[in-house]
């Protein structure tokens, strides 16, 4: 059978002295934690916004080269 706490090491536990450095510490610890989640999602959203820029640029580039062909061809071949 395990043995019990005697109740006065119990007591010394429970009234063991709080840092309130530490407390402060962690508070800002997992405020900087929150900060930086917050942060990584906005820049995700912000980079995905970047990708589809780039990509409508470069299908817009693309289309206008396709075009430009194609009336040079139709031109030069008299299509």
């Amino acid at each position: 059978m395990a043995s019990s706490v005697p109740r006065e090491e119990a007591w010394e536990a429970e009234d063991a002295p709080i840092d309130p450095r530490a407390i402060e510490l962690r508070y800002r610890y997992h405020r900087a934690q929150r900060h930086a989640r917050v942060l990584r999602r906005q820049e995700s959203r912000l980079a995905r916004y970047r990708f589809y820029i780039a990509i409508t640029v470069l299908l817009a580039i693309a289309v206008a080269f396709v075009v430009g062909s194609w009336h040079e061809i139709q031109r030069l071949f008299g299509l």
